[in-house]
C-alpha cells in the first residue's frame, strides 16, 4: 500500500499523458497540413506558367491570322452593282441593264501614295420587245482615246448611268475618276435605236488639269 500523499503524486500523470498525446496529434496534423499546403502552391505555380505559356502562344497565333488577314485583303474594291432601268424611246419601251463588277484580271492601279484599287468592268445590255439592241462589256481603255494617258495611270472605270433620251439616241453617262476622289472624266455615250454607240468628252472638272498629272 501506498501512502495517501503518495498516490496524490501519481494523479497528475494521466493529465500530463493526454497533453503530450494531444500535443503529438498536433503536431502531426500540422505538419501534414504544411504538405498539402506546399502541394497546392506547387500546383498553382504549374497552372501558372502553364497559362502564360499557353497565353503567349495564343498571342503569336494571333498575329499571325491578323497579318494573314491583311494580306488576304489586298488591293481595295468597289461593290458589284447591278441597275435596271426601263424608259421609253420613239414609243419603244427598252429595258437597261448595268452591272458593274471588279475584275482582278484587269492591271491593278496604285495611287501616288501607293494605295492599290482593283479596276472595274461594266457590262451594258438594252433590249427591246425582247430584242437584244447593246450587249457591250467596257473597261477604262475603252475610253483611252478621250482621256489622257497620266490621267488613266492612276485612275480607275467608276461607272456608268442611264441618263436620258433626246432625238438622236438614249443617252448615258460614264466616268473615269481617281479612286475614293472627286476628281473624274465625265464621258458621254449616245445610243441610237439600232446599236451604234458614239462617245464624246464632257467637260472636264476645274480641279482636272492633266499638265498637274505626274
Amino acid at each position: 500500500m501506498f501512502p495517501v500523499q503518495s498516490l496524490y503524486c501519481f494523479q497528475p500523470f494521466p493529465c500530463v499523458f493526454a497533453a503530450l498525446f494531444v500535443s503529438l496529434r498536433y503536431s502531426t496534423y500540422k505538419n501534414e497540413m504544411m504538405k498539402n499546403i506546399v502541394y497546392m502552391l506547387a500546383c498553382v505555380s504549374v497552372l501558372f506558367l502553364s497559362a502564360c505559356s499557353s497565353k503567349s502562344k495564343d498571342g503569336s497565333d494571333m498575329q499571325v491570322l491578323m497579318q494573314d488577314s491583311t494580306e488576304v485583303a489586298g488591293p481595295q474594291r468597289m461593290q458589284v452593282s447591278d441597275v435596271k432601268t426601263t424608259f421609253t424611246y420613239k414609243g419603244k419601251e427598252y429595258r437597261s441593264s448595268v452591272v458593274r463588277q471588279p475584275d482582278e484580271s484587269l492591271p491593278v492601279v496604285t495611287d501616288e501614295q501607293g494605295g492599290k484599287f482593283i479596276d472595274n468592268r461594266i457590262t451594258l445590255r438594252i433590249t427591246s420587245g425582247g430584242k437584244q439592241v447593246v450587249d457591250k462589256v467596257f473597261t477604262k481603255e475603252s475610253f483611252a482615246s478621250l482621256v489622257d494617258a497620266r490621267f488613266m495611270k492612276y485612275a480607275i472605270l467608276e461607272g456608268l448611268v442611264f441618263d436620258q433620251t433626246t432625238p438622236g439616241g438614249m443617252i448615258y453617262a460614264a466616268s473615269v475618276c481617281y479612286p475614293q476622289s472627286d476628281l473624274y472624266v465625265p464621258i458621254r455615250l449616245t445610243i441610237t435605236a439600232d446599236g451604234n454607240i458614239s462617245m464624246a468628252k464632257e467637260e472636264l472638272m476645274e480641279d482636272y488639269q492633266p499638265d498637274s498629272i505626274r
